[in-house]
């Protein structure tokens, strides 16, 4: 899908999908599990043969969904990394650093539009309405992140709404798709919503607490990156509300490295990882009950992909990288 006319386009836009640089593929996963999850049941009355075809044709659909959402996350990747001027990424050198910011921004938008030409494709104006939303989502959070006012950048509110921006929406909004697109009720698109928001914010709130807690090496990006570009994020939020004379160090900003060592102390003592953690492990939390409240299946496959759901909220939450 991604494959470009332009070599150096091509290769641009294919970086992060080779091996070695696949990453965890995460959504894609979450988003198959979750449509086998969901059951489908084909009408009783269909001719021989009929059920097969739609259940392969509606798989079809429901894996364009997990492309675009990797097409979208990975474009969103490239985006961040050049407006972060990161040089690693999963390990290997970020794309900016490699072929340099044009070539990534570039790769990025051609992202993004295959993106939206395999939507296009699925012809449902309310899953393209949600992808878009997404996509807008990505763009508000990103620029949410940017603020300066530090009434904004201290509200645990602010930060969790960023965070659903730039991440939860996602994956709440795709997992939704995967329900609409198989005709699912609007209380089991609701469901699968609400445990693609869970799942997701859980998600970001472990990595913000593995910027701090994590080797650079296990996590494929430079551990205390958020608080070296200014970002303060849920362990921070938690430990001022511990140490309200932190905040005065927050606010003469991190160029300088012994105001880092300084938050750091400050969070050391605090329970500012552990509050995080406890907050994720909420999340966590709400995205199983939401798999539990599905209808009851006997449907082996279904089953397991329930029990799978399940298994990944906690798998993200103690993960190490």
């Amino acid at each position: 899908m991604v494959a470009a006319e332009v070599p150096n386009l091509a290769s641009a836009a294919e970086y992060f999908f080779k091996i070695g640089a696949e990453g965890k593929r995460f959504r894609p996963t979450v988003l198959l599990l979750m449509a086998t999850a969901l059951d489908v049941h084909i009408p009783e009355l269909s001719p021989p043969g009929f059920g097969d075809t739609l259940t392969i044709d509606l798989r079809t659909r429901q894996q364009r969904i997990a492309e675009i959402t990797e097409m979208i996350h990975v474009a969103s990747l490239l985006h961040d990394d050049v407006l972060d001027d990161a040089d690693t990424r999963r390990g290997v050198g970020s794309l900016n650093a490699v072929m340099g910011n044009k070539l990534a921004v570039l790769a990025g938008d051609f992202l993004l539009s295959r993106a939206c030409l395999t939507l296009a494709s699925l012809k449902n104006t309310e899953v393209v309405t949600l992808i878009a939303t997404v996509v807008e989502n990505l763009v508000t959070g990103e620029t949410m992140q940017l603020t300066t006012a530090s009434n904004k950048r201290f509200s645990m509110e602010y930060y969790m709404q960023k965070t659903y921006n730039k991440t939860a929406s996602l994956m709440s909004n795709s997992c939704k798709s995967v329900a609409l697109l198989a005709g699912h009720t609007a209380e089991i698109a609701m469901l699968a919503f609400e445990y693609g928001k869970n799942l997701g914010l859980a998600f970001q709130l472990i990595d913000d607490v593995l910027d701090f807690t994590g080797t650079s090496a296990s996590l494929g990006k430079g551990s205390l990156s958020d608080i070296r570009h200014g970002i303060i994020t849920a362990p921070i939020l938690f430990a001022m509300e511990e140490y309200p004379q932190l905040r005065a160090v927050v606010d003469k900003g991190f160029d300088n490295p012994a105001n880092v060592d300084i938050a750091l102390e400050y969070l050391g003592k605090s329970r500012g990882i552990e509050r995080t953690k406890e907050l994720a492990m909420k999340h966590a939390n709400l995205a199983a009950a939401a798999i539990d409240s599905l209808r009851q299946s006997d449907d082996e496959d279904v089953i397991k992909s329930r029990q799978a759901l399940i298994d990944l909220t906690q798998r993200v939450i103690t993960r190490n990288k």
